[in-house]
């Protein structure tokens, strides 16, 4: 993996030094034209029929983020779930972006990207960055995350902003690794979750 991870970074122009303090803010990640997403052969795919992965998987509740980012173009964000913590020193974060995603390619260029954690009333919020196509920006105010300069939206409960650090390959997604450069959090609220296609909120 950590020689597929050089590679891949060594194809795009990027840095691969292990210090990312030696990487300036905002770098941009040049991506890779759109691959073929075969990610093993046919004689090699394991018994496992992707809606019943996916109905299995959902029972996985999981907290809902928008990733954003600032680019030439303007501002960029996409729905996430696949969002995690990584590592405490240094501070850096996780999240995965199926590899077809045409938001990447922005987050990508801008080298940076603000996490926005969305409360149970953001729903709406949340549905209108999950669709392709659209202005996902109309009628969404924010401001602009304090070291990045990527959209940090009003009102969530917790934003985190981030420099991209390494990408990885991960079957037909990617694996974005962000050094955290800034954060903030409200004390007061209630977390939107997802559960088996529905969204929902957290009781004690």
């Amino acid at each position: 993996m950590a020689a597929t991870a050089v590679r891949y970074l060594r194809s795009v122009g990027a840095p691969t030094a292990t210090d990312p303090a030696t990487a300036p803010v905002g770098e941009p990640f040049d991506v890779l034209p759109r691959p073929d997403l075969r990610a093993v052969g046919d004689d090699e795919r394991p018994p496992v029929e992707p809606d019943e992965f996916r109905r299995v998987l959902g029972h996985f509740a999981t907290g809902v983020t928008v990733v954003t980012a600032y680019d030439e173009d303007g501002p960029a964000g996409f729905a996430c779930q696949s969002f995690a913590s990584l590592s405490l020193d240094p501070p850096l974060i996780a999240f995965m972006v199926a590899r077809t995603s045409t938001t990447w390619p922005r987050i990508a260029r801008a080298g940076a990207f603000c996490v926005n954690v969305l409360g149970a009333e953001q729903g709406e919020l949340c549905r209108g960055f999950a669709v392709s196509g659209a202005d996902k920006f109309a009628g969404v105010t924010y401001n602009r995350a304090p070291v990045t300069g990527a959209p940090r939206l009003d009102s969530v409960p917790a934003w985190i902003d981030c420099t991209i650090q390494t990408v990885h390959t991960g079957g037909d997604h990617l694996i974005v690794v962000g050094r955290v450069a800034a954060l903030g959090a409200v004390d007061e609220g209630a977390p939107l979750l997802f559960h088996r296609g529905k969204f929902g909120r957290f009781t004690p």
